[in-house]
């Protein structure tokens, strides 16, 4: 038994270290998972414990950490609007490594101000956008097309008010210039309604795309997780579903569906890793936690578009449906990591790369089977995205933005109304080390609890809880009217209290750990 331990603290120390020296960043790509990027959860209205519409976000990959508000702006008459590809991997807003022209379209007189985030969220007239991508065929792929999908979405914040009009304008954008991703999924909030939307190419040689959006019903909540979640096309029902017109053409052309059986969108331009289902995991495990009543199981061919939930959600309910890590369930990672009598080794954690798994089922075969957690170590940052149609929108929308792990990172409040942000947010740190650049004032603190995540996660659990109750409470008190200076320096103060917090963890770690994990 001590030869064994020896062996797993080893292995665990030597990948810690070379985990924190060339930063977690660096291992991401070797994850089985890692490629099934990104995590959204959404809240219709009357779904809600406070009337809010919600949606979210974990950027999961190695993208930018930097972030700036970008203000709305006027044009003169005749101007173009230059589209851009490979933005999302710069080091700061004035980097343009890397980044390409992909052409021009005509710009419109007035753009509105923007949270610019890698993947582009929020504007001021509480218009939220969350994404997950689910791939599909790529023989529908065609990469000289000029839209990206993160160009879809600055554009459409730049310029739309609601969701429905951001689903029509980027939709109709795609078809006319071409849309160069694999298949993509945003979820698109106003203070009203929500909206999936999934698009695909058409051809690899052919400029255009195919796009469906269904209007998540008010009552419900619903989530994206890297599949196709939309099924059957509803013709006759504009209100709630719009769809491009070349959505059956594309998919008889390409041999994708046979003309004759039940046409459903996610089976048809299907994606390889839900394995011939709706759903998987992580879509199965959100929606069972809301609507349990429900009896949702793993053995269904599909499972419903969206559900009702048993009771009323809050923010602070999505908030730990993002930092689930399947704990104590039969998809718990850390079931079989165990020393005496079955307890949990203080070292097991549910972040485990794939070098402590395989080392962990050489030693003993069958300890660890990968499960691809809500939360994950390799996500950039997190967004979760709450409109409130009862208040102005420069109060009435914020985007509670988590750096780092979702399941450790402190969520920090930046609202509609910013119009500037902490200076620590205006430098990537994923490809080097700075102690001033955010996303390193909370990723220490994490990587260190990790190493010995069942001695440290009370703990730090206690820290993630009383930071998001400090942020209850300081925005209990923020004005209606509050201008815009307020809500800089709200989110300046809360941002500032969380990196103490996350320092203190971090200096607490090192003393109880000075002579080793």
């Amino acid at each position: 038994m001590k030869r064994y331990l020896y062996i797993i603290f080893s292995a665990f120390f030597l990948y810690a270290n070379l985990s924190f020296l060339h930063t977690a960043a660096l291992a991401q790509t070797d994850e089985p998972g890692w490629k099934q990027s990104c995590t959204s959860i959404i809240v219709g209205a009357q779904a809600s414990t406070d009337a809010s519409v919600i949606t979210s976000h974990t950027c999961d990959g190695k993208y930018r950490t930097w972030l700036s508000i970008e203000p709305a702006q006027e044009h003169r008459k005749g101007e173009m609007r230059k589209v851009y590809k490979n933005t999302m991997k710069t080091s700061c807003r004035n980097d343009s490594t890397s980044i390409e022209l992909a052409g021009t379209i005509p710009q419109v007189k007035h753009t509105f101000a923007y949270l610019n985030t890698a993947y582009p969220c929020l504007n001021e007239k509480q218009l939220g956008i969350g994404e997950t991508t689910w791939g599909g065929p790529d023989t529908l792929q065609n990469p000289n097309s000029m839209f990206l999908i993160e160009e879809l979405e600055r554009l459409a914040l730049e310029r739309c008010s609601t969701a429905r009009e951001a689903v029509l304008m980027m939709g109709r954008l795609a078809e006319k210039y071409g849309y160069a991703d694999s298949g993509e999924c945003l979820t698109i909030a106003d203070p009203k309604e929500v909206w999936f939307f999934e698009i695909i190419g058409c051809g690899k040689d052919k400029t255009g795309a195919v796009w469906v959006a269904k209007r998540l019903p008010d009552e419900h909540v619903g989530v994206s997780a890297n599949v196709p979640r939309i099924g059957a096309i509803e013709k006759n029902n504009p209100d709630n579903f719009l769809y491009s017109r070349n959505v059956k053409k594309v998919a008889l052309e390409y041999g994708l569906w046979d003309g004759k059986s039940e046409f459903k969108f996610w089976k048809v331009y299907k994606a390889d890793y839900a394995r011939g289902r709706n759903y998987r995991e992580r879509d199965w495990f959100i929606l069972n936690a809301l609507a349990p009543s429900l009896g949702l199981t793993q053995e269904m061919e599909e499972i419903p578009f969206s559900v009702k939930p048993d009771k009323k959600v809050s923010v602070e309910d999505v908030f730990a449906l993002l930092r689930s890590t399947y704990e104590s369930t039969e998809l718990d990672m850390c079931k079989n990591i165990t020393i005496k009598d079955g307890q949990i080794s203080p070292i097991a954690n549910p972040w485990m790369t794939t070098t402590m798994r395989n080392t962990l089922n050489h030693i003993k075969p069958g300890t660890v089977e990968f499960q691809r957690t809500v939360s994950v170590a390799w996500c950039s940052y997190s967004t979760v995205i709450q409109l409130r149609a009862n208040l102005p929108n420069a109060v009435g929308g914020v985007c509670y933005l988590s750096l780092d792990n979702p399941g450790q990172s402190p969520r920090i409040p930046i609202f509609c109304g910013n119009t500037s942000l902490p200076e620590a947010y205006g430098q990537c740190g994923q490809n080097h080390y700075d102690p001033n650049i955010a996303l390193w004032q909370f990723r220490k603190a994490n990587k260190l609890a990790t190493l010995a995540w069942q001695k440290t996660k009370d703990q730090f659990m206690d820290n993630v809880i009383k930071q998001q109750t400090f942020v209850t409470n300081e925005i209990s008190k923020l004005d209606a009217e509050a201008t815009s200076e307020n809500l800089n320096a709200l989110t300046e103060k809360i941002h500032n209290e969380a990196v103490k917090q996350w320092a203190e963890m971090e200096s607490q770690f090192w003393v109880a750990f000075g002579l080793g994990f």
